[in-house]
């Protein structure tokens, strides 16, 4: 992953009015591609001490690599395959979430929604980017897009078209608005003929798209 990513969902420069001949001023010294904006804020905050970047890559390896979406599933597929769990979880997802040690940076409150024939759930944050990164790992480019925020609130069916998702008509869809108090994790549908799997194969199953809700899981 790239560290643009990372920095952008972490650090904003703000923009104060001030004289456009001062060059001093962080954001007038970043190039306009991305790349180098990247390599020039990285090099700006480490001379004022404000980040380590073994530490940065540290943190980006953990939630790149060590946490992704795989937390998102296990929790996935413990309530597809046991009942007292998938009722523990939809009562208090904070609380079941937080006893398998998936709660910290980004968790707050968090709320399961299921995914059945009559409705579909999908996420979105209209304001800014609030997204469960202990459960899903660091948010995709598009889940911060000013198209898809905006749009999945008015349109959710052709957003869900655009990701390869088209629903039943009789399938409701309901769209939550994750905040900074409150985010949200899908329960997708079980897919058929699984019953023999375990929870290790289960988990297979699960994308990060289908826990966002503008995915299924995989079929086996």
């Amino acid at each position: 992953m790239q560290r643009w990513t990372w920095l952008q969902a972490c650090v904003t420069i703000p923009l104060m009015p001030h004289d456009h001949a001062d060059h001093s001023h962080p954001h007038t010294l970043l190039p306009s591609d991305p790349a180098l904006r990247v390599k020039a804020l990285e090099t700006l905050l480490t001379q004022k001490g404000l980040i380590d970047p073994a530490a940065l890559d540290e943190i980006i390896d953990t939630y790149e690599n060590r946490i992704g979406p795989r937390n998102g599933a296990q929790v996935v597929a413990r309530a597809w395959s046991d009942p007292a769990f998938r009722e523990a979880l939809f009562e208090d997802a904070t609380a079941v979430v937080t006893q398998m040690g998936f709660y910290g940076r980004q968790g707050e409150h968090m709320v399961a929604v299921e995914n059945t024939d009559a409705v579909h759930n999908i996420v979105v944050c209209t304001l800014c980017s609030c997204y469960p990164w202990p459960l899903l790992g660091i948010p995709p480019g598009w889940y911060k897009s000013d198209a898809y925020r905006a749009r999945v609130v008015r349109e959710p069916r052709a957003v869900l078209a655009e990701f390869g998702v088209t629903l039943p008509a009789e399938t409701a869809v309901r769209v939550w608005d994750s905040t900074a108090e409150v985010r949200y994790l899908v329960i997708p549908q079980r897919p058929p003929n699984t019953e023999t799997l375990d929870e290790a194969a289960l988990m297979d199953l699960v994308t990060r798209d289908s826990m966002i809700g503008t995915g299924l899981a995989r079929q086996p």
